[in-house]
């Protein structure tokens, strides 16, 4: 009898994790009146830093920001950080995978957009109704840009070409959903030393292409340059603003710094279209 109790509770333990879908998204809303705006911010391990700002375990600047925020606003912010895409826990689940590349926007919200999930993510079918503002980024495993060998929509190799093409694809797919704003990241940058020229210099060159070509002022799409941010205009992540010269994440005293001029740009973009802030955040 303990055996079969054993093997119920194994089976029903398993249920509970896979019946949690979405988990985060459509139970996090929150509109006490009509005014209030939800905003998802889907991230990796570059957004948790930012989202942390510098502060301990599972505090938040950002959160704080936004509490301080709301307390003399009419219209409040109901700020919502997800993992996307997420990788397996267990063994036994399935999951898309620790990638968040445009290639993998592509796969997950274009290619199978018409679905409201694909492989356990959700796709713009059924975020965009639920939140009024959707931030999304890539992690710097995104700058190891390569020559443009092999041009191909459908391709998981990184290279200029490939993005652009990924990205007029996720463009036209969030120009569907036109009462759903979006910003996205200019993407997290390589220290010198986990990178090289070329590849940084491609970097560049791309996200130059997405905030001075790809982005308009004319739709639902606003750009935060977080490569500038971390780079000033150079190429690389600054050694002063890296956890480490070979570890290309941001460190707490640049996240800590860059906290106010994100929120700051999700504030503008919310309310005003994103025309009292330049795309770093700073008020014009």
């Amino acid at each position: 009898m303990k055996s079969i109790a054993g093997v119920l509770t194994f089976f029903l333990i398993v249920a509970m994790l896979f019946s949690c879908k979405h988990n985060g998204y459509k139970d996090k809303i929150k509109r006490v009146n009509k005014k209030d705006v939800n905003v998802l911010f889907l991230h990796h391990s570059t957004g948790k830093y930012i989202y942390r700002g510098g502060l301990i375990g599972k505090e938040s600047a950002v959160k704080k920001w936004f509490e301080s925020y709301n307390e003399g606003a009419d219209s409040k912010i109901n700020f919502v950080e997800e993992i996307f895409p997420k990788r397996a826990k267990y063994k036994f689940q399935t999951a898309y995978g620790w990638n968040n590349y445009p290639y993998d926007y592509f796969n997950i919200w274009v290619k199978n957009g018409d679905k409201k999930e694909f492989v356990k993510e959700p796709t713009l079918k059924l975020l965009a109704p639920l939140w009024d503002v959707i931030v999304l980024k890539h992690c710097f495993p995104v700058c190891e840009i390569g020559e443009d060998l092999e041009v191909n929509i459908n391709s998981e190799y990184k290279c200029i070409g490939n993005y652009k093409l990924q990205y007029e694809a996720i463009k036209k797919e969030m120009h569907k959903y036109p009462n759903t704003k979006f910003i996205v990241w200019t993407g997290a940058a390589l220290t010198k030393e986990n990178s090289n020229e070329n590849q940084s210099m491609r970097a560049k060159e791309f996200f130059y292409w997405v905030k001075n070509e790809w982005a308009s002022d004319l739709d639902n799409i606003y750009v935060w340059d977080f490569f500038d941010l971390e780079t000033e205009g150079g190429i690389y992540l600054l050694d002063k603003y890296a956890k480490a010269p070979n570890d290309s994440h941001p460190n707490k005293e640049f996240s800590a710094k860059v906290v106010p001029l994100f929120c700051n740009r999700v504030v503008d973009v919310v309310f005003n279209k994103g025309k009292n802030t330049n795309i770093l955040g700073e008020n014009k």
